[in-house]
């Protein structure tokens, strides 16, 4: 198993790693990574795979194989792929992570403000969105602006620690998402907090502080459904 060195610090930009394995596709499998994997909203990092002799590897995106488990790099296509045992240094486009980085945390700012349960959600590079399953709505534009930048500007610290499959099982209420489960059967899970503002199960990559996030607006509040509200929000 691909030891995911993004879980415990996502400020790093790089590692050394090994390829371990190659998948039928063409997926590189490495035996560590900094590469997040498409999951939970959050798109899969991209970046290169960089060889002692000057040679490269550009990797397109990262995911999960079928297995839900397996971390597979996917490179570029019409490339040159290293063998199995071959060093690298992974290295991420950060400019990209780090904006990522931005709008998830952004994103719990908003699931605090917020208090209904989650029906889906997605993370880009300068914009997000969540869907709350909501009966009536009386949420405002202009409103939630202010109290998420309100939060941004306190520059609270962003931190996260483990606990138990069990634990986790006892504790229901801090699962916000009706449609991502927290990943279970491992024997831990993974918890994002946010200072006292915000706390959750959360795989994903995550600022220092929030006050890294920088600007964001609320701009639109949508109606799909009897009961599911969509709230997206711009990051600046």
């Amino acid at each position: 198993m691909t030891t995911e060195l993004f879980r415990e610090d996502s400020s790093l930009r790089s590692c050394p790693a090994k390829v371990a394995a190659t998948t039928e596709r063409g997926g590189l499998i490495l035996d560590r990574t900094v590469f997040y994997p498409t999951g939970g909203g959050q798109p899969g990092d991209s970046g290169v795979l960089k060889f002692s002799d000057g040679r490269f590897v550009t990797i397109a995106t990262t995911v999960y194989d079928a297995d839900k488990i397996t971390i597979v790099h996917v490179p570029a296509q019409g490339q040159s792929l290293p063998a199995v045992g071959e060093a690298v240094d992974c290295v991420l486009d950060w400019e990209r992570r780090f904006k990522l980085m931005r709008a998830h945390t952004g994103l719990h700012l908003l699931c605090s403000l917020v208090p209904f349960p989650v029906t889906g959600g997605q993370i880009g590079e300068a914009e997000g969105r969540l869907d709350f399953d909501i009966p009536e709505s009386s949420l405002d534009k202009d409103d939630l602006t202010a109290k998420i930048n309100a939060l941004i500007a306190a520059n609270h610290k962003v931190s996260h620690r483990w606990i138990s499959d069990e634990e986790m099982a006892a504790r229901p209420e801090l699962i916000r998402t009706m449609s991502v489960k927290p990943p279970m059967g491992r024997g831990r899970v993974r918890l994002v907090a946010i200072g006292d503002v915000d706390l959750q199960p959360c795989g994903g990559t995550h600022v220092a502080t929030t006050g890294e996030i920088g600007r964001a607006t609320v701009t639109k509040i949508e109606k799909k459904g009897a009961m599911n509200r969509r709230i997206k929000v711009e990051f600046s």
